[in-house]
């Protein structure tokens, strides 16, 4: 017989690693690579370090899925301990992650490590772990959390404000003269997560106030239809705009707790600095 649940994430869930260690989740380091160098998200690169190299090189790195094996490695341990393991992953359609997981969990012995795709990123991932890691907590089985969690993955609701088109040019997203005269007309795109994929929303145009206030309002208007749990905000290097999200959230909607998180190097990687992301489920039967 097993022992417990082990929850196990990739870094891309960004949640606040006193969440992670408060919980014991398991995280899988994706690669930030830079010409030959081949680092591991969150462990020999941070999002600052990032910032830098870019501004450094003119470039933007690489992101790559962990391998089979990197997943193999992770989640021997665990089962050689007699746990149950539950990987919850990045997007499918975003990344090679959720495949690479697939073939690990067929290397290990049967029926121990279940895998499910988030179809979200950044902490829209996150709250699927949460709700992973609460639910085991309260004694529910492997095959129970993987129903609730088909509940909620098409529930969550994620927009992310970019502060700055020179990440989406660097990273082809965007044509140089979309980013000079987004520059110029200081236009703040708006990328939700559709179907398991980033695709632009909507554009602000004007000082980035203007922009998260938007997206409140978007939240607020669909405050009745929230589930209360937990919305998370994450930025990065965006501290003051995020708490003042966080405030109005946790002063307009009944959530019973609005968390607060950074973005690891992968999203990092694709918004740039200064994005500020706000996430939350809807009610499953909504």
């Amino acid at each position: 017989m097993s022992g417990k649940i082990k929850i196990f994430a990739d870094s891309t869930c960004d949640l606040p690693s006193t969440w992670i260690e408060k919980h014991d989740i398991g995280i899988i380091p994706l690669y930030v690579v830079f010409g030959e160098d081949s680092l591991r998200d969150g462990i020999d690169i941070t999002p600052v370090e990032l910032y830098a190299k870019v501004e450094e090189t003119g470039s933007l790195p690489k992101t790559a899925a962990p391998s089979p094996s990197d997943f193999i490695a992770a989640f021997t341990p665990s089962i050689e301990q007699g746990d149950d393991i539950l990987y919850i992953s990045l997007s499918s359609e975003l990344s090679s992650t959720y495949q690479n997981a697939l073939i690990a969990a067929d290397e290990m012995p049967p029926g121990r490590v279940t895998v499910v795709d988030s179809r979200n990123l950044s902490c829209g991932i996150g709250l699927l772990v949460m709700k992973a890691v609460h639910a085991a907590n309260e004694g529910s089985s492997i095959p129970q959390i993987v129903d609730l969690l088909n509940k909620y993955t098409g529930q969550v609701e994620s927009e992310f404000v970019i502060d700055t088109l020179d990440y989406l040019y660097k990273g082809g997203r965007c044509s140089g003269m979309q980013n000079l005269i987004g520059s110029l007309l200081k236009i703040r795109p708006v990328i939700k997560v559709v179907n398991g994929s980033m695709t632009p929303a909507y554009k602000v145009r004007g000082k980035k106030e203007k922009a998260l206030e938007q997206m409140l309002s978007n939240a607020l208007d669909k405050v009745k239809d929230m589930d209360n749990d937990l919305i998370i905000v994450v930025h990065a290097m965006a501290e003051s705009e995020a708490r003042f999200l966080q405030k109005a959230l946790q002063e307009k909607t009944g959530a019973r707790e609005v968390g607060l998180s950074t973005a690891g190097c992968v999203i990092s990687s694709h918004c740039g600095p200064h994005t500020v992301g706000l996430m939350y489920t809807k009610k499953p039967n909504v």
